[in-house]
Parts: structure tokens; sequence; C-alpha cells
């Protein structure tokens, strides 16, 4: 761990944009010790004031679709329309069993990370839902008190649940592949009812009429599930990152969203109920988190898991059992 700073410093360097300052508070957030936990929520409480002005972009997909390439040629978009700074949260994949992950994604997106207006932060998925860090949605804090008036957060994609990303987010944009084949549908009906839109990639060459075939599949599937409480109507586009072609379809959609969720008094009542959900989320991970740092726990864990991988004791009594310790 690098060297720790009074809160008072990061909270002055987050709010004048230091971009070093605001690396080194993410770290302090996404450190598991407890004393940078503590100067991290310091932190996030005095610059809690300064946060909130900014869209919130979740973008999803499945393997292959190009997140990266996507994210990249949308980053550079996004900022060419007067966003001022644009923060990427690029949630890499975590080895389950080394704990070791990739944290590629600057190398993946050449030109986004070279640009000034630009902040591209990877970080461990770890082992949380979805591939989201714990920590994401604490450093969407941290960013939009530094300025940032844009934020996208990338999640893996690997088909598990998108609900943690979900709620952290305003608009939540689903990649798709044109013709990717009936195994991924198992995937894409839990992700398309929360998607605010979907994107077909790689809309060029051969592939221009077969995204164009599927964006019309797609949008007629959606007209089958019920009215969103928004009162929006998830839309479909075709787009290729490579031609840079389309980009300025998916903003006008974003853009005509905010305008209907801010007018109807959705987007706020969204923002407060998220905010709900996570303090939730942390009281989970907290209770969970206590229970395994309890010492009479720590002493039985290992003889009573043992008791149950051999049948000698059922998983809901030795659960019971270790409950009562706490």
């Amino acid at each position: 761990m690098a060297k720790r700073f009074p809160a008072e410093t990061y909270v002055n360097g987050i709010l004048s944009g230091d971009r070093v300052l605001l690396s080194r508070a993410i770290t302090l957030v996404e450190s598991k010790l407890l004393q940078d936990q503590e100067l991290a929520q310091e932190v996030i409480a005095a610059v809690l004031p300064h946060a909130g002005n900014s869209v919130r972009i979740g973008i999803t997909g499945v393997p292959g679709v190009g997140k990266s390439t996507f994210i990249e040629a949308f980053g550079n978009y996004v900022i060419a329309q007067g966003y001022k700074k644009l923060a990427v949260l690029a949630i890499d994949p975590t080895s389950q069993r080394t704990g070791g992950s990739i944290l590629g994604d600057k190398t993946r997106m050449d030109s986004l990370s070279v640009n000034p207006n630009a902040f591209i932060r990877p970080s461990p998925a770890g082992k949380s839902l979805g591939g989201v860090t714990r920590s994401t949605r604490e450093t969407i804090i941290l960013c939009e008190a530094a300025g940032f008036d844009a934020i996208i957060v990338e999640t893996v994609g690997v088909g598990q649940s998108e609900t943690a990303v979900h709620a952290m987010v305003d608009f939540f944009l689903l990649l798709m592949l044109a013709g990717a084949g009936d195994e991924l549908q198992g995937i894409k009906r839990g992700i398309m009812e929360m998607a605010d839109a979907i994107a077909i990639t790689k809309a060029d060459g051969t592939n221009a009429d077969k995204a164009k075939a599927a964006r019309a599949e797609y949008q007629n599937a959606l007209h089958l599930y019920p009215m969103s409480q928004s009162g929006w109507l998830p839309q479909v586009s075709v787009c290729s990152a490579l031609q840079q072609t389309g980009l300025d379809t998916i903003w006008n959609i974003i853009a005509e969203y905010l305008t209907l969720t801010q007018g109807n008094g959705y987007f706020e009542k969204k923002r407060r109920d998220q905010n709900l959900q996570w303090m939730y989320e942390a009281i989970r991970q907290g209770l969970e988190e206590n229970f395994y740092a309890h010492q009479q726990v720590k002493e039985k864990l290992t003889t009573i898991t043992e008791q149950v991988k051999t049948g000698q004791k059922s998983a809901f009594a030795a659960a019971h059992e270790l409950l009562r310790l706490v």
C-alpha cells in the first residue's frame, strides 16, 4: 500500500481534479484493510455533497461483442459532444483460483487512454455478482466529485446476473452480436429485461445486413416486455465501432431517455432507490465479513464444514450452529 495521506489531502485533491490523488483514493476504497476502509469512508463523506452531477451509463454484452472497442469509440464520441470529463470504470475478470486479474483495458483502449479528458480505471472483479467490484459504487462518487460528468461502467459480461451494475447506473446498454445463436438465449433474456437500449455491434462489411435484420428481431421482442416504471420503451440500434457509425444514434437514444426520465421524476426516484439498495447491500456484506471474522466462528468453521462434507451434519443445522456463535 502506498503512503497514506490525511483525509483532507485526498478531499482537496479530488475536488481540484488531481488524478493522482483520485487514483489513490480509489485504491483506498478497494483496499480490504480496516484502516484504509475507515479513511476511505471519511473521504467519501466529505466529497459526497459534490457528487451526483453525471450521467452514469452501464455497458455489458456477451463475450466477443467488442465491449472495449465500442467503449473506446463511444467514449471519444461522448467527449466530443461536450462532456468535459469521462471516467471509464472497467471491471476486469478475476481468476477464482488465483485471485489474479488481467487489468488490460488500458491496452485495449489506446486512443481513449491518451485522451486528456478521459480517465480509465480498471478494477479486478473479485467474487462480486456480475463482475462488479464492491467498490465501484463508491468509485463513482469519487469520480463525480472530481468533476467527471459522464461515467461508463463496463461489466465482465459472462452471463452472470447484471443486477449489480443496473443498480448503480442511470442507463443500461446491452451490446449484442447479429446471429449469435440460440445457445445465448438464456443469457439474453435476463439481461434484456433490464436493458434500456440494445446495440447490435460490428454492423459493417458482410455483417451489416445481418445486424439490421437482428435489430428488427430484437425490437419486436422488446415490444413483448411490459412497460417499465420509467415509461420508456427500450430501443435497438446498430453500430460499428471500427467505422465510427451508429454512435450518434446511441447517444441520441440516451439523451432521449434522460429527457423523459428527468422530466417525469423517474430519474431522481431511481437514484434514491439505488442509494437504499446499496445501503442494504453494504449491510449484508458487513454482516458477512463480521461473521467470518468472529473468533469462535473461525475456530469451529473448519470442523463443522468437514462434518457437512462427510454427511455427519446437515447444511442447515451447521449454519444455524455457526450463526448462534455470533
